[in-house]
């Protein structure tokens, strides 16, 4: 039987190696010890310019062992370490994350929080850009994640499949609990209260699909009737993993277009509206992404400030 994991022993020393690298890039330095480890989604890797510039080192994933290549645009493909906030706290930003629909396996794309982990970090953001299924949410808003739906994992294609990790997490991981609730708390007083954000901020479920396709006006029926609120090609492997290693979650996801859901225009019908009105596309992604980013990079920076 093929597999498509690499054998448990092989994984670990990876992990280990680099582990050692990333230790040695930072060694003597204020961010020997990183506590947070910040996820940037598509069009958000300016979130690592809220890191103190004095302070910044950058590793690319090409000099890590076992670190895969983004391919995406607006995914740069770093390690950023740096200081956040007054209280100067040491954090590394992913800039780029990795996606099943690239070719690599779920073992590969969550590689960076098992790394995380070995380096005693102990809290997750994980940004996303995402389609917005709920039809209340509009291009431009920002949900916080309570919940989410794994349709890949719920057809097998899991990102705790196969050998278990013993040392990092249990074979059968819980996870009623995965968005924490004094985290979302945190940035939800952050950005109303201390710092007066008023783009729309929702909570919501995350429905991760597998990409790199923006679903169908039938697909987006059916996430909405399902219950997702937003749709997205990540997060989710990322944020399991994390929970099977133990570490908090706090997650975003920004709106950058809303999923269409209305039946496509009849061919019965003699003068049709446009088949094309509302499609989705990753250029549109980006330039929401753009818009909104100075709010989320606000928000990120106050909320880390306090962890």
């Amino acid at each position: 039987m093929t597999t498509d994991f690499i054998p448990t022993e092989g994984y670990l020393q990876t992990i280990s190696h680099a582990t050692e690298t990333i230790k040695a890039k930072l060694a003597n330095t204020k961010l020997a010890n990183p506590r947070v480890m910040i996820i940037c989604g598509s069009g958000l890797g300016g979130i690592a310019d809220i890191l103190d510039d004095s302070s910044k080192i950058e590793i690319s994933y090409e000099k890590i062992p076992g670190f895969k290549t983004s391919t995406v645009q607006g995914h740069i493909g770093k390690l950023v370490f740096g200081l956040i906030g007054d209280k100067k706290v040491p954090v590394m930003c992913m800039v780029g994350r990795l996606h099943f629909y690239e070719g690599y396996t779920f073992q590969q794309t969550t590689f960076p929080i098992r790394v995380a982990k070995i380096l005693n970090i102990d809290t997750v953001v994980v940004t996303n850009a995402a389609g917005g299924i709920n039809s209340q949410y509009k291009p431009g808003d920002l949900m916080v994640i309570e919940d989410h739906i794994n349709f890949p994992g719920l057809a097998g294609w899991h990102p705790l499949r196969g050998p278990n990790l013993n040392g990092f997490g249990p074979r059968f991981q819980p996870l009623s609990d995965a968005y924490d609730y004094d985290l979302r708390k945190l940035f939800l007083t952050t950005a109303r209260d201390k710092l007066k954000i008023t783009r729309n901020i929702h909570e919501g479920t995350y429905f991760f699909a597998a990409g790199p396709t923006f679903e169908t006006r039938a697909e987006v029926r059916l996430i909405r009737a399902l219950g997702g609120d937003a749709v997205g090609m990540s997060t989710v492997p990322e944020v399991i993993i994390a929970r099977h290693s133990g570490l908090k979650v706090l997650a975003l996801s920004l709106i950058t277009n809303a999923g269409v859901g209305e039946k496509p225009p009849s061919a019965f019908h003699e003068n049709p509206i446009a088949l094309d009105q509302g499609m989705a596309s990753h250029d549109e992604v980006l330039q929401a992404a753009d818009e909104a980013s100075k709010d989320v990079q606000r928000i990120i920076e106050s909320v880390v400030n306090e962890l």
